[in-house]
């Protein structure tokens, strides 16, 4: 969305169209520039007009794994570029993956046939660019070191403000009280029968004179819970709320596990606790990147009453936090959406933009340094 809000503001007349899967919680705009079709759907003429699209537009911008594109040859000069939806790896994913190395060799093909339809890879540091180029089996030279487009909204302080505001009209209990958001990752078996590990109870006896808890489940979660309910004045559901980095502006303590949140969190350089409890048996599972701990910019809790005792003792390092931000937010500079309309979609001349070749200078120095 912020790519498509760029491009507007640059170009009025390009014509965009929306591809999207039911669970989509965004509103999509449709004017006679801009389309959206529900994709991968039984919704038949929807379908139609999207593998239409696909096969007449010159540049394709997805944001996840599309099995489609397995099958998909495109045209010669399109372009097909991966934004993915996190800024950086805890759990392993791709063909790191503990699922797909013990996939079939017919399965890892189709696998890596999706992945080399991946003419780009948006990076936002050479840190994810090294995971991805892993993940995804391609070299390092597909990878663009322009930044998360999502994550611009951390250096817009008008546009933060207007958010803000907006959130504390809606909820007004929020305006005085520090916020928790919980943020859990997705896990595959809650999709059917989803259960709150968190002690809601505890929370609520201890804090909710100081502090109010947002809850946002993960969007494949489509459960809702009576929690505000249960718990008035202290728990907020906002599950169904689409844009996590809005809420990510009122939180004072994010809590989270595997999620991918962190990473643009940490540019608001404020304290995170990561309620794993379920560690052990997610790790043999789905696999991390590193040791969990050694990953992670802040205490870890097993029980809700290890995660309040780290909230009422503020057990929180700032310095782990910078250190995680630096690694992982490198080329983040607030012009991410900027420089893919310029460098991608209206393709200029790297040298065109002065952010674009000192990014471009810096990835060099550093691939001939690591060799």
């Amino acid at each position: 969305m912020y790519i498509y809000d760029e491009l507007r503001r640059q170009d009025e007349s390009c014509q965009v169209i929306f591809l999207y899967k039911r669970t989509c919680k965004y509103r999509l705009p449709q004017d006679y520039r801009t389309r959206a079709y529900e994709f991968e759907s039984l919704h038949l003429l929807h379908t139609l007009k999207s593998i239409y699209h696909l096969a007449t537009s010159r540049h394709v911008v997805i944001d996840n794994y599309f099995g489609f594109l397995a099958a998909v040859k495109f045209r010669e000069g399109v372009q097909c570029t991966q934004l993915w939806h996190a800024g950086g790896a805890i759990k392993q994913f791709g063909l790191l993956a503990p699922s797909a190395r013990s996939r079939s060799k017919r399965a890892q093909r189709r696998f890596q046939k999706v992945y080399n339809n991946f003419h780009r890879v948006v990076v936002s540091s050479e840190a994810m660019a090294r995971v991805y180029s892993s993940a995804f089996s391609l070299p390092m030279e597909r990878m663009l070191p322009l930044g998360m487009p999502r994550t611009d909204l951390f250096f817009q302080p008008d546009k933060q403000a207007r958010i803000i505001r907006q959130l504390y009209d809606d909820n007004p209990g929020l305006r005085h009280k520090k916020v928790l958001l919980y943020a859990p990752t997705f896990r595959e078996q809650e999709l059917d029968s989803f259960s709150l590990q968190l002690d809601v109870d505890l929370l609520y006896k201890h804090l909710r004179e100081e502090y109010a808890l947002i809850v946002k489940l993960h969007p494949a979660i489509l459960q809702a819970t009576d929690l505000p309910e249960k718990y008035p004045g202290f728990v907020y559901d906002y599950s169904g709320y689409p844009h996590i980095n809005d809420l990510l502006l009122v939180t004072d303590i994010l809590i989270t596990d595997y999620s991918s949140v962190p990473f643009e969190f940490c540019l608001l350089k404020r304290p995170m606790i990561f309620f794993a409890y379920d560690l052990g048996p997610y790790t043999e599972k789905g696999g991390m990147m590193a040791d969990y701990a050694s990953q992670v910019p802040g205490p870890i809790a097993f029980t809700t009453e290890e995660l309040l005792q780290h909230i009422q003792q503020q057990t929180f390092q700032q310095e782990q936090i910078e250190q995680f931000s630096l690694m992982w937010n490198q080329y983040t500079a607030g012009e991410a959406s900027k420089l893919f309309v310029e460098q991608v979609l209206k393709q200029m001349p790297a040298g065109h933009s002065t952010a674009w070749g000192q990014r471009m200078q810096m990835l060099r120095k550093q691939r001939e340094r690591a060799e």
